[in-house]
């Protein structure tokens, strides 16, 4: 069998490298818990050299990530490149020394004590808010190593020169805990990996995924654009971007309908009391934007669409005969994203979202479910994504409804996936308080996953409601209620194609699908000609009119990334036909 390097350190001099400790080739979950202590040690070891930089630094919190690592500093002044660079070689000397991980353990007041006399505030808060069971034995855990001691539970690796090759990648603001009020950090991010390759490798995937960034490709594709007069997180979509959302959304509408949905339009706000009834104002005020207050009535913009399908399921009296009701909506929903976390078209404050919720029998739930594999399935291929990833989260410990709705529920998710042929990964645990669920991940041209689609029971609404039908036998059933998103956000999903595609959509997709090219102003008017023939085709076409060589126009369209260009000349005009 192979071996597998545990850690590579550079030497200080940075002339050669030392293996530090090997092992034989372990498996994916070893390696990513593997990955993780390492990534965590050299969020340690980050922070210990920018101790010796800086040493009024305050230290807040430094998790291992995926892929990488990062720390949050309260620094004396905002950080340059040239700094990345010293607090990487200050990182290689501390490797080089491999120095072990110690973990040692305090009472809850020495810890204060501690870390007040080293002025560092963000870690005296944390302690004094740890809960009884965040203690072990009543002692707080801290690991050391040198000199550099550090509020933490650990895991590590056992010493630094465990710690493979790294990079420090970029420095970015965030607020402590997230919060807007508190005070702003200083967020460092970095990587770390076993081997030299495996990082030259990420650092050139990071480059793909920056040259394909959906901001900077969003910008000069002319799609979609943010402007501080409207605010942060609330996307506005230009011609170009609006037509990719209406083709998405047409081809959404019309499969929905084959598929034997009926689509409805609800509104962007509800009162306050529907809010209460459904449990949003208890358990997710905090994502919710503030109340509206009119002259005798709150009303909130709605976070999500449940509350109004079921209202419109509520309309009027429901028979066993009426079951299954597909309603669906491609709806403007809004949430209270704090800043630190907007990230162009992947977190905003306001989506259109893909909503249906299915109301049936027991004895249709299996079908139903089927139903929505296979429509899922059908959509992420139409765009391109052939390898995904599934996840089937059960009950977790805490829950409502009853435990043989949770069996039936959760054994029709098995059930449909195994009928789909489609494996799947459990969750045991991980489902949501009211039902159990399916998750899509799907995999990109970079090979990143990202969590779309989701197949969601609910036990709690149907219940908070009060939503019957009328059985065969003239009695009152509760129907199951089926949550499902399967593009997600379509300001996300948009974001995603962005990405996967690097801006070149397909045909079908493009915005624009062919640009005819004049070479003079003389073959203007063919060019029109030319141009209204495609529309009348049914095609998406422009026209370049500028008083620019065609060399230029060419360069241009190349950048727009528009899949055909036409040229027409002289000849061209004279024989009715283009180049």
């Amino acid at each position: 069998m192979g071996r597998f390097s545990l850690g590579v350190s550079p030497h200080a001099d940075g002339d050669k490298e030392e293996t530090v400790a090997q092992t034989q080739v372990p498996s994916q979950p070893e390696r990513q818990a593997f990955l993780a202590r390492m990534r965590h040690s050299a969020a340690h070891v980050m922070a210990d050299a920018v101790l010796e930089m800086f040493p009024d630094a305050q230290l807040a919190i430094g998790p291992a990530i995926e892929d990488g690592f990062y720390y949050d500093f309260k620094l004396p002044r905002p950080l340059t490149p040239d700094d990345l660079r010293e607090i990487e070689e200050r990182m290689r000397r501390i490797i080089a020394a491999d120095f072990p991980f110690i973990r040692e353990y305090m009472d809850r007041d020495e810890a204060i004590r501690f870390f007040t006399e080293r002025n560092q505030p963000f870690k005296v808060e944390i302690i004094q808010e740890l809960p009884e069971e965040g203690l072990e034995d009543g002692k707080v855990s801290i690991y050391r190593h040198g000199k550099f001691i550090d509020l933490c539970r650990g895991p590590h690796v056992e010493r630094t020169g465990q710690i493979g090759p790294f990079k420090l990648l970029s420095v970015a603001g965030a607020y402590w805990r997230g919060d807007e009020k508190r005070p702003m950090l200083q967020r460092i991010y970095g990587t770390a990996w076993p081997t030299q390759e495996e990082l030259e490798a990420y650092l050139q995937r990071l480059e793909e995924a920056q040259r394909r960034d959906h901001r900077r490709l969003g910008r000069e594709l002319d799609l979609f654009s943010v402007s501080e007069m409207v605010g942060a997180g609330l996307i506005l979509w230009h011609p170009k971007g609006a037509r990719i959302r209406t083709i998405i959304e047409d081809y959404w509408r019309q499969l929905h309908y084959e598929r034997g949905y009926e689509l409805v339009y609800t509104p962007h706000v509800g009162r306050k009391e529907l809010w209460e009834i459904s449990g949003h104002l208890d358990f997710y005020r905090e994502n919710m934007f503030p109340a509206m207050v009119g002259e005798t009535q709150e009303f909130y913009v709605k976070p999500m669409s449940c509350p109004f399908h079921i209202q419109i399921y509520k309309s009027s009296l429901r028979s066993y005969r009426d079951l299954p009701l597909r309603l669906g909506e491609i709806a403007a929903v809004y949430r209270f994203e704090r800043p630190g976390v907007l990230h162009g078209l992947l977190r905003v404050r306001g989506f259109s979202q893909d909503d249906a919720h299915i109301f049936c029998r027991p004895d249709q739930i299996e079908e139903e479910i089927v139903g929505v594999l296979d429509l899922t399935l059908e959509i992420m291929r139409t765009f391109g994504f052939h390898e995904y990833a599934v996840y089937l989260a059960t009950r977790p410990e805490k829950f409502v409804g009853d435990p043989e709705q949770w069996e039936a529920a959760t054994e029709a998710l098995r059930r449909a996936l195994e009928k789909q042929g489609m494996a799947y990964d459990l969750d045991e645990g991980g489902g949501a308080f009211y039902g159990p669920k399916i998750d899509f991940h799907i995999k990109d041209a970079l090979g990143r996953t990202w969590q779309c689609t989701t197949i969601q029971f609910d036990f709690n609404m149907p219940e908070r409601f009060d939503l019957t039908y009328v059985g065969e036998d003239g009695r009152h059933h509760r129907p199951y209620m089926v949550h499902r998103a399967i593009l997600g956000s379509l300001e996300r999903f948009l974001g995603i194609l962005i990405e996967h595609y690097a801006g070149a959509f397909p045909v079908w997709l493009a915005p624009v699908q062919v640009i005819v090219l004049p070479i003079a102003d003389r073959h203007t008017p063919y060019a029109r000609t030319v141009a209204a023939t495609l529309r009348t085709a049914g095609l998406r076409v422009q026209v370049d009119e500028r008083r620019e060589k065609v060399q230029a126009k060419i360069r241009d369209a190349q950048l727009q990334k528009i899949p055909y260009m036409l040229v027409v000349g002289d000849r061209e005009a004279a024989d009715q036909t283009v180049a």
